[in-house]
């Protein structure tokens, strides 16, 4: 039972744009926050972006302006749409999802209070 999988990682040229994508099974999806982290070999994983349950959004300010986190509850789908891709973004991206909120709860930008994970996708920018 795969609860989270992301697509759409590849290679790509630096100021170009990429799309990822993260299907859920989890249900009901609307009652989980659902945010996107990265990592990259020697480091540890950093917070990217995350959507609560009423659509609020938080990004990490190295991304801000650049990236865009969306949700589709019908289809049960979050998907991190990035553009103007810098060589720093280079790193396996994580879908995660957590469990527990009410609609007024903070956004949670620590990978400790997330509950699931999918495997990640590779993004690889080209410079």
């Amino acid at each position: 039972q795969v609860q989270l999988q992301e697509s759409g990682g590849g290679l790509v040229q630096a100021g170009g744009s990429l799309r990822l994508s993260c299907a859920a099974s989890l249900r009901p999806f609307n009652r989980y926050m659902m945010g996107w982290f990265r990592q990259t070999p020697g480091k540890e994983r950093e917070f990217v972006a995350v959507i609560g349950r009423n659509g609020g959004t938080t990004y990490t300010n190295s991304v801000k302006g650049r990236f865009t986190v969306t949700r589709d509850n019908d289809k049960r789908t979050v998907s991190l749409q990035m553009n103007d891709l810098k060589s720093e973004d280079t790193a396996i991206y994580y879908c995660a999802a957590k469990s527990g909120t009410i609609l007024t709860s903070p956004l949670s930008t620590r990978s400790e209070e997330y509950n699931h994970w999918g495997q990640g996708t590779q993004v690889t920018i080209s410079t």
